[in-house]
């Protein structure tokens, strides 16, 4: 049970994949330019995490459904392919709109 968290993100990740082939929005379009969005917001938002942690602000709850390794304290591996999701999905839809309304 404990692989299930990380087996549904990578599972969304691979979907959205599928999506971005489908209509060549962000790595089937420009991976330079994707790889350089999605890894400076992510940084940032790991910095806001380990800012938050050391706030006492964010902290993990535990979970039977996530993995008990961690990155750093209360920052689970998971985290990082979850914010790899929410920056990817709202890239996605972005350039999907970028290109609908174009």
């Amino acid at each position: 049970m404990e692989w299930l968290y990380l087996v549904g993100l990578s599972f969304s990740i691979a979907c959205l994949t599928l999506v971005d082939w489908r209509y060549s929005l962000a790595w089937f379009y420009d991976a330079k330019r994707t790889a350089v969005t999605l890894f400076s917001i992510i940084g940032m938002f790991v910095v806001w995490d380990i800012l938050g942690i050391r706030l006492g602000i964010f902290f993990h709850g535990g979970s039977e459904f996530a993995l008990p390794y961690r990155i750093a304290p209360e920052f689970p591996i998971e985290e990082l392919f979850f914010l790899y999701l929410l920056c990817y999905v709202a890239l996605l839809v972005y350039r999907f709109l970028q290109k609908r309304l174009a």
